[in-house]
This record gives C-alpha cells, sequence and structure tokens, in this order.
C-alpha cells in the first residue's frame, strides 16, 4: 500500500511539473524550442478581427444539402489557412449559412473576397506525374495565385469537343514535359503546348465541378465502398475518350488547385464512373468535395463586421488580477474552515488550475470571454467537489471515527454524489457544444468546451490528488489534534491514524 501511495505521488508530481512547465510563457524554459508551437489561442473577442455571415445562394432549380454545405466550409477552411490566419473559426449554422470569424486579420477586404469566392473543383491529366492529395498544383484554369488572390478565376481555354490529352512527351533534362492532344485521333484538336510556370508543370483540366451532375456513396464490384458521380452534357464523351487511352495512369481531383484524391484510372468511364481506393471516411470525405464542387454554390454576404478587443491589455492585467484575488480568497476559506484538508485542497485546487490551463494550450482550446468564464466555474466546481469530501469526513470524525476510518469513509461517501453531479455537468456541457455549432454561436461552444474540461480535471484532482496527500499524511504516523481538522473535540488530545 505504501509503495503504491509512493508511485501515485510520484505520477502526480512529474503531471504537475509538466503541466506547469507548458502553462508558463513559451519563451520560459523552452528547450530546442519545443515549446514554440505550444500558447494561448484568443478568440475573436479577445484580440479582435473579422467576421463574416456567408449565406448560400444557388441559381434556381438547385438545392443545398448539409453535405455541400459541409464541403464548401472545408474549402473555405483551406482558403482562410492559406491566408495565414491564426485560430480562425469556420463553422456551419443552419442549412445555408456559414460563420466565418478571422481574429487579427489586417486586411478584411482580401479576407472576404477569398471566403466568398465559389469553390473550384477540377479532374485534371496528371500526365504520367505522380501527385499526392494536399499538394499544390497550376492547372490550365490557373494556379493557387488565382484563388486566393483578386478572387476572380484565371480565363479558361476552351475544351474541344472529343480532344483527347495522352501522355507526355518525356521531360528534357531539368525541364517539364509537354502535354498535348492526342493529334491521330480523329477528333483531335491541334497540337497544344502547356508552357510551365516557374512554380512547376500546369495540368490540364478535363472536367469542371459544374460539369458533375451528382458524387454518391456507393458499392463496388467486389462490395467495397467506393466513389459514384455523374457527368452531364458533353464532358461525358471527354471524360471517356481520357479515361479510355489513359487506362492505368493517374487522374487528379483537385480542389482550389489543392489535390484532394489521386485514384488510378482502371476503365474507359463514361456518363457515370466510380472512384476507388479511400478508406471508409475518405469516400464520405470526397463525396462531400465533389457535391459542393459540382455544386459551386455562390455565396453571398449576409453580414461583415469588425470585431475591436473586448479586453484590452489594462482589461486583462485588471481580470488576472480579479481572478487572484477570488482564488485567494477560496483558498484562505478552505483553509480557515477545514484547517488541515483545506490546505491540502489549495495544493490540489493549483495543480488542477496548473492541468487544466496547459490542457487548453495543448488541444488547442481557443479561449473567448465565455471560455474563460467556464474555467473560473469548473474552479469553484473543484472545491465544491473538496467541500463534499471534507464535510463527511468531519461528521465522521465527531461521532468518534478513527482518523483512517473518517478519511476513506468521507471519500467513499462522497463520490457518488459528486461523479452524478459532475457526469449531469458534463452532459449538459455536450449538448451546448452541440448546440452552438449547430446554430454556428461559438460563445456557447467556447463556455462549453473549457467548462468540460475543467469538470473532468476537477474529478481526478479531488479524488486522485486530495486522497493520496490524505493517505500518506496519515500513513506519516504523526498525531494530530482534532483542531486540525475544523473538529472541536476536548475530550481527545490527539488522533490516532489507526
Amino acid at each position: 500500500m505504501r509503495n503504491r501511495l509512493r508511485l501515485t505521488l510520484a505520477f502526480i508530481v512529474v503531471l504537475t511539473l509538466g503541466a506547469v512547465w507548458i502553462s508558463l510563457p513559451s519563451d520560459v524554459l523552452s528547450v530546442f524550442g519545443i515549446k514554440d508551437d505550444i500558447y494561448v489561442h484568443q478568440g475573436l473577442d479577445l484580440q479582435g478581427g473579422l467576421q463574416v455571415l456567408l449565406e448560400a445562394d444557388p441559381p434556381p432549380g438547385q438545392d443545398v444539402d448539409r453535405d455541400t454545405l459541409e464541403g464548401t466550409r472545408n474549402t473555405i477552411e483551406r482558403r482562410v489557412n492559406a491566408l495565414g490566419v491564426s485560430e480562425p473559426l469556420i463553422q456551419t449554422r443552419g442549412d445555408n449559412q456559414i460563420i466565418v470569424e478571422l481574429p487579427g486579420i489586417d486586411d478584411p477586404e482580401q479576407a472576404v473576397r477569398v471566403v466568398q469566392q465559389t469553390a473550384l473543383l477540377e479532374i485534371v491529366d496528371t500526365a504520367g506525374q505522380p501527385l499526392q492529395p494536399g499538394q499544390v498544383i497550376t492547372t490550365s484554369l490557373g494556379g493557387p495565385e488565382d484563388v486566393l488572390g483578386s478572387g476572380t478565376p484565371a480565363a479558361s481555354p476552351e475544351l474541344i469537343e472529343g480532344a483527347t490529352p495522352v501522355a507526355a512527351s518525356p521531360a528534357p533534362p531539368g525541364g517539364t514535359p509537354d502535354l498535348t492532344v492526342d493529334a491521330a485521333s480523329p477528333e483531335a484538336s491541334p497540337v497544344a503546348n502547356v508552357e510551365p510556370t516557374p512554380q512547376g508543370p500546369v495540368f490540364q483540366t478535363i472536367i469542371r465541378g459544374s460539369e458533375i451532375a451528382d458524387a454518391y456513396v456507393t458499392q463496388g464490384s467486389v462490395g467495397n465502398t467506393v466513389v459514384g458521380f455523374e457527368l452531364e452534357g458533353e464532358a461525358e464523351d471527354r471524360f471517356y475518350n481520357f479515361t479510355r487511352d489513359n487506362i492505368g495512369r493517374q487522374m487528379a481531383i483537385v480542389v482550389d488547385k489543392t489535390v484532394i484524391s489521386a485514384p488510378v484510372i482502371n476503365g474507359a468511364i463514361s456518363g457515370q464512373g466510380i472512384i476507388e481506393g479511400p478508406d471508409a471516411q475518405g469516400v464520405q470525405d470526397l463525396v462531400v468535395q465533389l457535391k459542393s464542387g459540382s455544386l459551386e454554390v455562390p455565396l453571398r454576404v449576409a453580414s461583415s463586421r469588425t470585431v475591436g478587443p473586448t479586453l484590452g491589455q489594462d482589461s486583462l492585467e485588471r481580470s488576472l488580477v480579479a481572478g487572484i484575488i477570488g482564488l485567494t480568497t477560496v483558498m484562505l476559506f478552505m483553509i480557515l474552515y477545514y484547517r488541515l484538508p483545506g490546505l491540502l485542497s489549495v495544493l490540489a485546487l493549483m495543480i488542477y488550475t496548473s492541468l487544466t490551463f496547459a490542457l487548453f494550450k495543448l488541444i488547442p482550446v481557443t479561449l473567448t470571454l465565455a471560455g474563460i468564464a467556464g474555467f473560473i466555474l469548473s474552479i469553484g466546481m473543484a472545491v465544491d467537489a473538496n467541500v463534499l469530501i471534507f464535510a463527511r469526513l468531519k461528521e465522521e470524525l465527531r461521532i468518534g471515527r478513527t482518523l483512517r476510518h473518517a478519511v476513506e469513509a468521507g471519500f467513499d461517501h462522497a463520490w457518488p454524489s459528486i461523479r452524478d453531479s459532475n457526469i449531469s455537468t458534463m452532459i449538459t456541457c455536450a449538448i451546448l457544444y452541440w448546440f452552438g455549432n449547430f446554430t454556428g454561436a461559438s460563445i456557447i461552444t467556447g463556455f462549453a468546451l473549457t467548462l468540460f474540461i475543467g469538470v473532468a480535471v476537477s474529478m481526478f484532482t479531488a479524488i486522485t490528488v486530495t486522497r493520496t496527500f490524505l493517505r500518506l499524511l496519515i500513513g506519516s504516523g504523526a498525531a494530530m489534534h482534532p483542531r486540525w481538522f475544523g473538529v472541536e473535540n476536548r475530550g481527545h488530545a490527539a488522533m490516532a491514524g489507526d
């Protein structure tokens, strides 16, 4: 038993030291730059920025479903990441709206242009060059700068019906291959060379997203999950010719010049086809991307506003002072009322604060005013768990129980109440988080997330940390007066551990 207590104490000490190290500023005790990417993530209301409400505005006859809206959200998120914005929040609201929050943005006008621009999906000829998901390329419809620049795509060269892009000619040393059209084909166009840009080769676009009529999850020939899609218009013939002449080679599916999939062509595809290769989640993600790219949902700005920081540096410092005063008051109450157990609970509360704040930086949690409120509330709940334990401990001592029995009984009898109340709070937090995500209310999600994490950590510190400290105190064999535990018992000068 004693060895187990020592191991538990060692674990608590190591965990606490690690949490304190992470909680310190990034430039304090940083080893080999490990902490450079660990910092406090501030939300829009703490550092200011831009908030944009986008609303889908599809042309008549087109509908926007949840999958399409989610795919559009993913596209906007990639664009925002390319802008270099830290801690962006992009989430859907309802069935036709997307909320974009960009803290610390320097050019609001450019940001609005980028997030409002319609997604551009392409199926391109890789010309025999291996491409990987996540790779940024330049196509015949433009390069990355055309997506993140002025918001106007590059001019699209006309694709001649029936033209069949084929394998590229061998690349000269240090150069890139020329993409050609098969001149021997009866329906071929004259040979057209595409000059490479300084960023790399230009890949020929075969199909645009607007030419994909539908995408869905289906079953392959061997029962595996695959992506099914349908083409419309003259794109059917063009894609059939391309796939017929390039069996065994790659094609790439590209959204905003970023490769999201690079399947191998297994056969000629006409009006309907399938894409094999991704796992189950990858299939679903690809369907979402294809649907959002095929619909090319126009987005209009329903509202746009620049948000100033609610808390400036002076206000943050004052809030910190107020928090320290409040925490000190709680600590003094615990020590004066519960004496020695109160002192141990104060130590456990400091460990709790370090662990919770370290988790906020590691996850990371974007702190907002509401999130800070949730954190402060969770501190109160952490103290509440100790109050339940110590109140029961005092009752056991008053009826003449030994200290060891009183400590164990205090934890055993208080645990069901602590467990049920905290689990109820965590369920409520989960509901609030879901509701905040659905409605796009980031103030609700921030509060729910910080409170959930705080309550979960408080259960660990109240039951494990405080209990370990008390057990070690009992095991030390020191004689302790009842007053050390807030119990007036004049009949006994001291309490034995057993």
